[in-house]
């Protein structure tokens, strides 16, 4: 198992969803069985990340844990299943089969009809998540993107809201648009490097050593045929409007995997992508997509004060957390690296969590208006408490998870070397309050005051399922806020790889374009002649 640690991380899921299948059809198992069964197998992938954190080692340079087999050769194409992980994906596939299992005790009873399916394709997507994160072939990475779509889609087209197909299609539709863009670009990267490896590192290693040198017309273009998909994914404003719609609708599972993983996609594919393959590309569009991000940080804020609905206040807020990604990824600093990379593992926790926490009063209340609750702090004193933590540590309270990950991408962006560095800081530091004022409004509504509906008077605490479900979340979020240390540690030597990519792709490609000798067994006959040609000169 040694040898094949990541495989067995990646398809365990997929083997459990077969098993259920087996349980179901061959043995007749009950739904309670099947639920039973579903935990039990999502505690596999989440059991192998013990020896995943166990066996990499902080200091080493490039991929760990690699399996390269070669998969498809026909058509011209060589495509390898080849996977591995460093500090970029690291916690993102720890985070990927920890909110799977926390999403199947959250569901236990939500989920009535169609129980068997809807674990299959939990599991199944818990594969294309993890997938996502341990790819290293260009090809393979597209895969498990699309992999990842269908079961998402059933997830909220089944056993979603009122709305819920609408925002099925919705959410395939926009995705579907990144997704083809970013194929188109995939493709066209593969023959500028010479038809011969969809390897990742290869190709990374080409631009930074400028074996791989893209005109700025062409790099333009693949620049944004990635960044497209990565920010529909992300989402940044105005490409967000799939995302209120889909976590309305979507049970909670549905959103927890959604805030949780989904959105995260976006930002490591920013990360592993768009900085090391297009540094000059980078360069040129960072004021725009910092200035988006900003948007997005205030209007995502400014939002959520407005809604009467729980549950979209808090899918809203999700654009606003997700512009500080953004922002620190494209302020190109290693605090603004490290600070996006902690502000979306510290977003999928306690966003997730705060899903789980309105799916709670959804059960018992049938509404998740917030005019409808008041005074909770009293029959429900230890869901009070987990809903308050989380939503502090949402608003980035120091000592709480998202004090550190939006710290390090404002200190991050104020040092960056962004043409309007320090505006940048001041507005996205001024969103905060928004962020505090409109989360502090919602606590003080649905847990203080006087108790305005016979139906709140005697509602039950969080049982023992619920606080299994919520009470790690919490303490997560409180030791990220303490003891930081442990995760920055891990993504430390990635970040500084990243920043030497990239550095070196820009002092290589700022030469004048005339005066850059593409790679000859690179690019075929014509840049044979002008590389030729240029020698001779």
């Amino acid at each position: 198992m040694k040898e094949h640690l990541l495989s067995w991380l990646t398809f365990a899921p997929t083997a459990g969803a077969l098993l259920l299948l087996f349980a179901r059809v061959l043995m007749g198992a009950r739904e309670e069985t099947i639920r039973r069964l579903a935990l039990a197998l999502s505690l596999v992938p989440l059991g192998l990340c013990v020896p995943l954190l166990l066996r990499f080692d902080p200091m080493a340079s490039g991929p760990q844990m690699v399996e390269r087999v070669p998969w498809i050769r026909f058509f011209g194409f060589n495509v390898d299943y080849f996977v591995g992980v460093d500090g970029l994906s690291l916690w993102f596939v720890v985070l990927s089969a920890l909110l799977v299992t926390i999403s199947i005790l959250a569901s236990w009873r939500a989920i009535d009809q169609h129980v068997l399916a809807f674990h299959v394709f939990l599991l199944l997507l818990e594969t294309g998540l993890i997938g996502v994160f341990v790819a290293l072939d260009l090809f393979l990475f597209f895969i498990f993107w699309e992999v990842m779509l269908v079961p998402m889609y059933f997830l909220i087209g089944i056993w979603g809201y009122e709305r819920r197909v609408y925002a099925a299609v919705k959410f395939i539709i926009y995705t579907m648009v990144g997704s083809a863009l970013m194929l188109a670009a995939i493709i066209s990267l593969y023959y500028l490097n010479g038809g011969t490896t969809f390897d990742i590192p290869a190709i990374t290693e080409n631009v930074r050593a400028g074996r791989l040198v893209l005109d700025p017309a062409t790099e333009r273009w693949l620049f944004w045929g990635f960044a497209l998909a990565f920010l529909i994914k992300v989402p940044l404003f105005p490409f967000h409007t799939w995302l209120p719609d889909a976590h309305v609708e979507a049970p909670t599972a549905g959103s927890v995997i959604l805030a949780g993983v989904l959105l995260k996609m976006g930002g490591y594919g920013l990360l592993r992508f768009n900085l090391p393959l297009f540094p000059q590309a980078t360069e040129e569009f960072a004021g725009l997509l910092c200035g988006l991000a900003i948007l997005s940080i205030i209007y995502g804020a400014l939002v959520s004060m407005v809604q009467p609905d729980l549950k979209k206040l808090i899918a809203y807020s999700s654009v606003s957390h997700m512009g500080f990604v953004v922002l620190g990824i494209m302020a190109r600093t290693e605090m603004g690296l490290q600070g996006a990379i902690f502000q979306m593992l510290s977003h999928g926790i306690s966003t997730g969590a705060l899903f789980i926490i309105v799916g709670v009063l959804s059960e018992r209340r049938h509404t998740r208006w917030i005019a409808e609750f008041g005074g909770l702090a009293r029959p429900m004193p230890v869901f009070s408490a987990l809903f308050g933590i989380l939503a502090l540590a949402s608003v980035a309270l120091p000592t709480l998870s998202g004090f550190v990950g939006e710290f390090l991408v404002l200190v991050g962006t104020y040092t960056s070397e962004l043409a309007h560095a320090r505006a940048y800081t001041v507005l996205a530091a001024t969103a905060m309050i928004f962020s505090a004022a409109y989360m502090l409004w919602t606590l003080e509504r649905v847990l203080f005051g006087e108790i305005t509906r016979e139906e709140n008077r005697h509602l039950p605490d969080v049982n023992g399922r619920e606080r299994l479900t919520l009470i790690p979340l919490a303490v997560l979020v409180i030791v990220m806020g303490v003891l930081p240390n442990p995760i920055l540690r891990r993504t430390d030597r990635a970040i500084l790889e990243l920043k030497q990519a990239v550095r070196g792709a820009v002092l290589v490609q700022s030469e004048p374009l005339g005066r850059r000798a593409p790679n000859p067994a690179l690019f075929g006959s014509a840049a044979r002649e002008q590389a030729e040609s240029m020698r001779r000169r």
